[in-house]
């Protein structure tokens, strides 16, 4: 759609926020692989005596979590795409059917904003004689190419970088000794998470130690919940 276009270049080349929504999706997914798999498999070691249902285990997770991510961001995105796009006819037939109103209404925004009235008047009837549909959709409604996202491109963005991230602790449960298989998917899986906590920090601008703080205690909480469900089970399984 044409009419809130922006020169990204020149506007944004200093900030992170253009990289908002392919972050948010990789880094969640990412970040989901391998506390979800590392969980699973962790809760199984915790009962089992064997190596294969820790990986069967591993393996169903990093599967049924790719296909749940993919189809709950396909969802969620396409939701989102369809009321912006009911917005944008609601606020096509508004211009129709009061140009007056929704110029004066243009200008209240801008001098809300800070502008002197005047000054806000002759903005908004000069946004509005440019693109009115434009001005309205990006300064009335807040969307713009910022915050859109491509449902399909956004699921297999998620559903992608699970599984990459829940490789990780699936090779872990792989190769790694049965006998210290809880400590060393924790241990690894920690590890996982402070790495991409920090790639997402730096990637976006924000502090890398905050990250990966807050992802490493998270992520202790939810792998150390799930090894005593394992161990209040009391049966060894295999």
């Amino acid at each position: 759609m044409t009419y809130f276009k922006l020169d990204l270049e020149e506007y944004l080349s200093p900030h992170f926020v253009h990289r908002s929504n392919w972050l948010r999706a990789a880094v969640l997914g990412a970040n989901d692989g391998i506390l979800s798999t590392a969980s699973i498999a962790i809760g199984v070691a915790a009962a089992s005596s064997t190596r294969e249902p820790v990986v069967l285990a591993a393996v169903a997770g990093l599967v049924a979590g790719a296909l749940s991510m993919a189809a709950g961001e396909y969802v969620s995105v396409s939701s989102q795409t369809d009321l912006e796009k009911a917005d944008i006819e609601r606020e096509k037939q508004e211009l129709e059917e009061d140009p007056e109103g929704e110029l004066k209404y243009l200008a209240a925004i801008y001098e809300k904003r800070g502008l002197k009235k005047e000054t806000a008047l002759l903005v908004a009837t000069e946004m509005t004689e440019k693109d009115a549909l434009a001005a309205h959709v990006r300064d009335e409604l807040g969307i713009h190419e910022l915050n859109q996202a491509n449902p399909v491109q956004a699921a297999l963005a998620s559903a992608l970088s699970f599984m990459a991230g829940g490789i990780l602790p699936l090779l872990v449960a792989i190769f790694f000794p049965l006998k210290y298989m809880e400590y060393s998917l924790y241990v690894f899986s920690i590890v996982f998470l402070a790495v991409m906590g920090a790639l997402s920090a730096r990637t976006g601008g924000s502090k890398i130690w905050k990250a990966i703080v807050r992802i490493t205690f998270w992520g202790t909480a939810a792998m150390g919940m799930t090894a005593i469900v394992g161990y209040l089970f009391g049966v060894k399984v295999g």
